[in-house]
């Protein structure tokens, strides 16, 4: 490889949320990588730092031609400029879209288990969320169509939020499955935001469908949120955009972003941007590759050493979900007893709705030493509690 993805970077004292731990812990919880980003994104900033002036910023005509490309070239959708939005983030985003497009009390449809943040931006709004739970079925995810059609029908739905594609367990939503959300937003008269952050880190020979191509119902219905924040690991630098195809429906998302004041960049914002779409491309590959075979060796390592657990199904994400059913405990004490017992720092799956205390969330975007590091000490987590669980049968 070109790049050096088992480079170890020291982030203690650096203010990084993740690291925010105690001496002997591996947090493999949250989800950003342990990688330095590309090194065209750091010359970039390097060359915008010795600009040295660092006033107020539009945004320039090279971000939208920059989302424009890559999402043409990369994903095949078209995109007009007068379509996009800046935005600081795809969670400031959302909360702006439910602040904006619902009244208080009325309900927004999610599909649990999923992205705990999503809870945030609904309760933090005066909203509700109405959960549509995925089907749990030979160890994948799927969606339950006949009971998102009920939740669509209730009229105090007026918005669903997707994560496409699939956050936690990793399901990249296909053509069929998302033409069918089309139809039936289209026939109850709900709104779909679309959150897909996690769009560019798909395995190799993978690819997903971006929501707003797959028909004319989901494209009039759509407001995408993407950002190059996951895939380049420069969620720190605020910089996101908001698609909007609808022109009624873009004039009230502009409204709601502006108001809320996330629709300004820093001076950095839209350069990391730029600089990740337009010469990022070979770096995001190989990274790629990397973190496939990180999984593969989880998958392996789980299946092979720690039998009784199970690694969901994934094509996308650089995290897995992992079924500890077999544990006999919910996903919250199973959290705290493994980082008391191990230092190992996991996302307990209860926060994510739906059947997710059946689960523990890894986050494997890491040099492969350390990966394995985290892998041995949730083998002496699970050994521990098996000779409990036998001790209890004697």
């Amino acid at each position: 490889m070109k790049y050096d993805f088992d480079e170890i970077v020291d982030r203690r004292g650096t203010g990084a949320s993740k690291w925010d731990v105690g001496e002997n812990e591996l947090p493999m919880w949250v989800a950003d990588m342990d990688f330095k980003t590309c090194p065209a994104v750091i010359e970039a900033l390097k060359n915008r730092v010795e600009h040295g002036v660092f006033g107020y910023t539009d945004v320039p005509d090279k971000w939208y031609e920059a989302y424009m490309t890559w999402w043409k070239d990369r994903h095949s959708f078209s995109m007009e400029k007068d379509w996009l939005i800046f935005c600081t983030g795809v969670v400031p985003a959302i909360s702006s879209i439910v602040r904006k497009l619902t009244t208080p009390n009325e309900k927004v449809i999610i599909q649990t288990p999923v992205y705990n943040i999503f809870f945030n931006s609904i309760f933090n709004n005066g909203a509700r969320p109405l959960e549509s739970p995925l089907l749990y079925e030979d160890g994948m995810f799927k969606m339950d169509l006949l009971d998102l059609e009920e939740k669509m029908s209730d009229p105090q739905a007026s918005l669903m939020i997707l994560c496409n594609p699939q956050n936690p367990s990793g399901n990249i939503w296909s053509r069929e499955e998302l033409k069918k959300i089309g139809e039936l937003a289209v026939k109850y008269g709900v709104t779909v935001i679309s959150d897909e952050i996690h769009c560019d880190l798909t395995d190799p020979g993978y690819g997903y469908i971006p929501f707003a191509s797959v028909s004319e119902e989901c494209r009039r219905v759509s407001i995408t949120c993407m950002a190059p924040t996951k895939a380049f690991n420069i969620a720190g630098l605020q910089t996101a955009a908001v698609c909007v195809p609808d022109k009624f429906l873009r004039h009230k998302v502009w409204r709601g972003l502006n108001t809320d004041e996330v629709a300004e960049p820093n001076v950095f914002a839209c350069e990391a941007a730029v600089a990740a779409f337009e010469k990022g491309g070979e770096w995001l590959d190989e990274l790629r590759e990397y973190l496939a075979e990180n999984k593969r060796i989880a998958c392996d390592f789980i299946r092979d050493e720690i039998q009784g657990l199970n690694v969901v199904v994934s094509h996308a994400t650089y995290l897995i979900w992992i079924d500890i059913s077999s544990w006999g405990m919910d996903s919250k004490r199973a959290q705290k007893l493994l980082r008391e017992k191990t230092g190992l720092f996991l996302s307990d799956g209860s926060i994510y709705g739906g059947n997710g205390r059946n689960f523990l969330r890894m986050n494997l975007a890491c040099p492969r030493n350390v990966l394995m590091d985290g892998l041995k000490r949730l083998k002496t987590q699970d050994c521990s509690i098996r000779s409990v669980i036998d001790a209890t049968k004697l």
